[in-house]
């Protein structure tokens, strides 16, 4: 590995080779990436953690965002900001689709789409004919849940701990159309993988048609043994719905891992791709039979396309999901992740020795990642999240549902551990008052 002098010289070269004048062409990023992957080749591949806590590394991506200097913004589990790098080519697109919108839009722009589709599933590990690019998780998953062919009293497994936008879906077909939901009971974190899949086998019997399961847990940050849940799905015949939201491009995995036969997310949470963009995939089999949700000329045809047929929509927006992938390409997955655990347990190995500080969450790096749960003896979660962001400008989110209580932390790539030694001050002096 470079010394820290060695790393100091070759980061001087790069600001000097960027103050070198160039005029890129109106559609390529303003932004340089690649000084990353040069910065990472200075480090041996056996010291890999080392790249991890190199604060001179994660300083710099910190430097490729907008963050604001005020506000400390720990809830990247709600929405992520994006890179300038994907700004900037929004700004672009957005710019180019305003000289002459229906040319610009549906002649030029729109051909990128096959590229992009073909880059999202080598991406997800799928075919590019399983792929739609949508607006959000909840409309990928809505699309799904509306558009299966169930019947009165077709029996549906779901979790309490589902997230509400989905809960709230399959309550309506409830509604609509008489099917049955069964509802599986969580106690996290204190339940074991074989607990909860014991849980989820209690309810998954002969004639259930459809299991729904959410991959990481937007209230707390668990992620279930989603696989482990799909396989018993498919033992009695019975399809699964998996909710990707705050999994995909957090942690590392493709989507046929995970045993889905449909599933959604949203791509400008962790993929810090352009606000309303997402993420649709269809198992190839399930696609003729599966209704869109936006009425299509042929609605039971094979073709993965059948889901786009929005109408007009952002252009601008669906393009630069393509610089997102670059960012995340140019950090890498796997240092992602890693880099995600280690600031979690930077922070939650701070307070959790506090006698009124509790962590909420599993923090063993194959039950949660980035998000992270923390309670305070004494104060409400409401109370805690308020005295964070009034007293300390830190920006999280609380939550008080069902038997989660606490207020949610998610730092991201450009969280640096300062930002941290901030959050655990807080906490610290909170506890302590």
């Amino acid at each position: 590995m470079k010394q820290p002098n060695q790393r100091r010289a070759f980061l001087g070269k790069l600001a000097a080779a960027s103050a070198i004048p160039l005029v890129p062409s109106f559609l390529k990023p303003d932004a340089n990436l690649d000084w990353i992957p040069k910065y990472k080749s200075s480090f041996a591949p056996s010291s890999a953690l080392a790249l991890v806590e190199d604060e001179t590394f994660w300083y710099q991506i910190k430097n490729m965002y907008s963050s604001s200097p005020g506000v400390l913004n720990l809830n990247n589990g709600g929405v992520s900001p994006q890179p300038i790098i994907v700004q900037e080519a929004f700004e672009r697109y957005n710019k180019l689709c305003n000289e002459a919108p229906s040319y610009y839009m549906w002649r030029i722009l729109d051909q990128g789409r096959e590229p992009l589709r073909q880059r999202l599933a080598d991406f997800a590990g799928t075919s590019a004919e399983e792929l739609a690019v949508v607006r959000n998780a909840s409309e990928a998953l809505e699309t799904a849940i509306f558009g299966l062919r169930l019947n009165r009293g077709d029996k549906v497994v779901v979790c309490k701990l589902d997230y509400p936008n989905m809960m709230n879906a399959w309550k309506q077909r409830e509604h609509r159309d008489g099917i049955v939901l069964k509802w599986v009971d969580l106690d996290l974190p204190r339940m074991t993988n074989d607990q909860i899949v014991a849980a989820f086998a209690e309810q998954i019997t002969s004639d259930v048609k459809i299991v729904h399961i959410t991959h990481l847990i937007n209230w707390n940050g668990h992620i279930l043994p989603c696989k482990r849940i799909a396989d018993l799905a498919h033992a009695v015949g019975a399809q699964t719905v998996v909710d990707g939201a705050h999994s995909f491009a957090h942690i590392q995995y493709s989507i046929p891992d995970l045993g889905a036969d449909y599933f959604g997310t949203s791509l400008h949470k962790w993929l810090c791709a352009p606000f309303g963009s997402g993420l649709l995939y269809v198992k190839k089999e399930h696609i003729s039979m599966l209704y869109p949700h936006l009425a299509s000329g042929e609605p039971e045809s094979p073709d993965i396309r059948k889901f786009e047929s929005l109408g007009t929509r952002s252009f601008a927006i669906e393009q630069a999901i393509g610089q997102a992938l670059d960012f995340q390409y140019s950090i890498g997955n796997q240092l992602k992740q890693d880099r995600l655990q280690y600031l979690k347990s930077y922070w939650t190995n701070a307070v959790k020795d506090h006698p009124k500080i509790h962590i909420n969450t599993d923090t063993h790096a194959d039950r949660s990642c980035a998000l992270c749960i923390v309670n305070m003896d004494g104060r409400k979660p409401t109370e805690l999240g308020e005295a964070l962001h009034n007293q300390f400008k830190i920006h999280t989110t609380a939550i008080e549902y069902e038997n989660v209580q606490g207020v949610r932390i998610t730092p991201h790539v450009y969280t640096v551990k300062a930002d941290l030694d901030r959050l655990t001050t807080a906490l610290l002096k909170l506890a302590n008052t």
